[in-house]
C-alpha cells in the first residue's frame, strides 16, 4: 500500500511540476490578442480594394471586343476581382457577426515592426513612381527604368528585412529582375 500511495503522491508530484513548467512557458511567449476592431478594420480594407481592383478591371482598354463565348483580355482580371470581392463580404459578414478568433499562434508586433512597415510603403512608392517613367534618354541612350527600379526595390527590401550577405544580395535581386524582365517583357510582351 505506501508503494502505490508514494507513486500516487509522486505521479501527483510530476503532474504539478509539469503544469509549474506549462505555466512558466506561458509566462515566457504571450500571442497576439484577439481583436475584433481589427477583423473588421481588415475586411473592410480588404473588400475597398477588391472592389477598386474590380473596378479598374472592368477598364481595361480593349483593341477588339471579343465574340459572344469568348474571352478577352478583361476576363480574367474580372473572375478575380468579383472573387475577392464575394470573399471581402464574406470575411466582413464573420468579423461583424462571431467573436474575434484567438490568435495565439501569432508573435505580437516586435520592436521597429512599425517603422518596417513604413519604410516598406514608402520603398514600394518609390519603386511605382520610378517604374512610371517607363524610360529615360540618358547621355543619348535609352535605358529602360523597371529593370533598375525592381533590381533596387528588391535589395532594399532585404536589407530593410535583415539580409546582409552583399554577393547574395546581388544575385537574387538581379536574378528575380532578370527573370520578371525576360517572362513578361520579352516573351509575353507586357510593357514594364
Amino acid at each position: 500500500m505506501s508503494t502505490s500511495a508514494s507513486d500516487a503522491s509522486a505521479a501527483d508530484g510530476s503532474a504539478s511540476d509539469a503544469s509549474a513548467v506549462d505555466v512558466s512557458a506561458g509566462d515566457e511567449y504571450q500571442g497576439a490578442t484577439a481583436s475584433r476592431p481589427l477583423e473588421i478594420v481588415f475586411a473592410v480594407l480588404a473588400l475597398a480594394f477588391t472592389a477598386g481592383y474590380l473596378f479598374l478591371s472592368t477598364q481595361i482598354p480593349l483593341r477588339r471586343e471579343a465574340a459572344p463565348g469568348q474571352i478577352d483580355a478583361r476576363f480574367w482580371p474580372l473572375v478575380i476581382g468579383v472573387t475577392g470581392v464575394v470573399v471581402a463580404i464574406a470575411l466582413l459578414a464573420i468579423a461583424i457577426t462571431r467573436p474575434a478568433p484567438g490568435r495565439d499562434d501569432l508573435e505580437r508586433i516586435q520592436p521597429g515592426g512599425y517603422l518596417r512597415v513604413i519604410a516598406t510603403l514608402v520603398i514600394t512608392g518609390a519603386f511605382i513612381a520610378l517604374w512610371s517613367l517607363g524610360s529615360v534618354i540618358l547621355f543619348g541612350y535609352r535605358i529602360e527604368v523597371f529593370p533598375i527600379a525592381a533590381a533596387l526595390l528588391m535589395a532594399s527590401l532585404m536589407l530593410l528585412y535583415g539580409h546582409r550577405r552583399w554577393l547574395s544580395l546581388i544575385i537574387y535581386s538581379a536574378s528575380v529582375t532578370a527573370f520578371v524582365y525576360v517572362v513578361f517583357g520579352l516573351l509575353l510582351r507586357i510593357p514594364l
